[in-house]
């Protein structure tokens, strides 16, 4: 049965996209079978593997509306092993049309009941809010990545979305785990993201990754051509810290 971990963080900028795209394709190059959703309308982990989002005619929103089976969404793409649902702007609207639906929560969490056993892995791709899109990867996800950015800001709203996560364990998904977080767009020269990073492993200890993802030009570069960082540019400081990163998911999902 595949292990479904959500790529969540209210503040947008801090790598949540770049995270959802590069871990898929890195567990994908370590022989995993990988499913990648796009829930953010912004649709950038659909354009970053080279998929058109214009001609995206259903994807994660018709599966939100139980319009589509997953399987009749599913798009393969240039990443191995890796399969996607793609996002379109009309992912919008779900908010809207969810609000007074009867267990509007678990939409998601029912859909991938049928496709759950075909992977190893699924990766949500999260919308950066705390709405009823995230609140539906939240309720159907085994376990949450949250990427934190190594800058002066990087704690703030960290609390909100513990709480958030929190609440979603005591009311919709009590198995939710914190996958671990991830320190993202680390910079060795600078100072600050130095401290920030002592900071998060001195409050967080154990919850944090070994894994820090190094800023990295080929990795902002990457979605431009539509490719992850492992078909881009394979020898990249950013193809190492993402193999790492999905070896250290891999070890800790195999005890």
């Amino acid at each position: 049965m595949g292990k479904i971990i959500a790529i969540a963080n209210q503040k947008g900028g801090v790598g949540k996209t770049t995270t959802s795209v590069n871990l898929a394709a890195s567990l994908g190059v370590l022989e995993k079978k990988v499913l990648l959703i796009d829930a953010d309308p912004q649709a950038n982990a659909t354009s970053g593997l080279g998929i058109d989002v214009e001609s995206v005619e259903i994807g994660t929103y018709q599966i939100l509306e139980h319009s589509h089976t997953p399987k009749e969404t599913i798009i393969k793409c240039s990443a191995v092993n890796v399969d996607v649902i793609p996002a379109h702007i009309d992912l919008v609207a779900i908010e809207i049309e969810l609000v007074d639906k009867e267990n509007r929560e678990y939409m998601l969490k029912k859909a991938l009941e049928s496709v759950k056993d075909d992977y190893d892995f699924i990766i949500i791709d999260c919308a950066p809010s705390l709405g009823l899109l995230t609140l539906n990867a939240l309720t159907a996800a085994d376990s949450v990545v949250i990427p934190i950015q190594c800058e002066y800001f990087a704690l703030e709203g960290l609390g909100k979305l513990l709480n958030t996560i929190k609440s979603i364990q005591k009311i919709h998904n009590p198995d939710l785990d914190i996958e671990g977080l991830l320190l993202t767009m680390y910079d060795s020269r600078l100072r600050l993201s130095n401290q920030v990073v002592e900071e998060v492993q001195k409050h967080f200890n154990d919850m944090v990754f070994d894994t820090v993802i190094q800023r990295n030009v080929k990795l902002s570069e990457a979605p431009s051509f539509g490719e992850s960082i492992i078909n881009y540019d394979a020898t990249s400081k950013g193809a190492v810290n993402y193999i790492n990163l999905a070896q250290e998911i891999i070890k800790k999902n195999s005890k």
